[in-house]
């Protein structure tokens, strides 16, 4: 499993962009983790599906309403990961209010998740092989915090307490 102060995995997501700007096409965009996260310091997060219960009700919808705070803490962009294809993850920006604020970004392969040791594996439920629920404050491509869920929980990957290392 990844830890505090490894680098990102290697790997390339994408994003569905509902407006064109800043040269790209509506999308899906290639993302390169790498490149994207050059000198910048990410909040980012990472869930098992897009329109699940708990990462609609409130995994999201917390990071978008600390938005201001993580920004005022010195986060330069907040990304959200999750094992969906690109148009999955654009519909769901939209449905959670989340453009402009949180980068919805789609791991459709997880080669990130694999790449990292984070999946949680929801055959059995139906769902695949998915990404486990966590958060990390990201600077310059390398780890600085990790918070890992058990199974099934929502306790450490929330808004507040990345917000705290942020700060911290």
């Amino acid at each position: 499993m990844i830890k505090v102060g490894d680098t990102l995995p290697a790997t390339t997501l994408y994003e569905y962009s509902d407006v064109e700007g800043e040269g790209c096409s509506i999308g899906p965009n290639a993302v390169d983790v790498a490149k994207a996260s050059a000198g910048k310091t990410i909040a980012l997060f990472a869930l098992p599906g897009a329109f699940t219960p708990t990462c609609s009700a409130k995994h999201v919808p917390g990071y978008v309403e600390q938005y201001d705070a993580l920004r005022a803490a010195g986060v330069d962009e907040i990304w959200c990961l999750s094992v969906n294809d690109a148009f999955v993850m654009g519909a769901w920006a939209r449905a959670q209010k989340s453009v402009g604020k949180v980068r919805l970004l789609a791991d459709g392969s997880a080669d990130f998740a694999k790449a990292a040791g984070l999946t949680l594996d929801l055959t059995a439920k139906g769902m695949g092989v998915r990404s486990n629920r966590y958060s990390m404050l990201v600077k310059d491509g390398k780890v600085a915090t990790l918070n890992v869920e058990g199974p099934g929980k929502f306790e450490v990957s929330d808004a507040a307490t990345l917000l705290a290392q942020a700060k911290g």
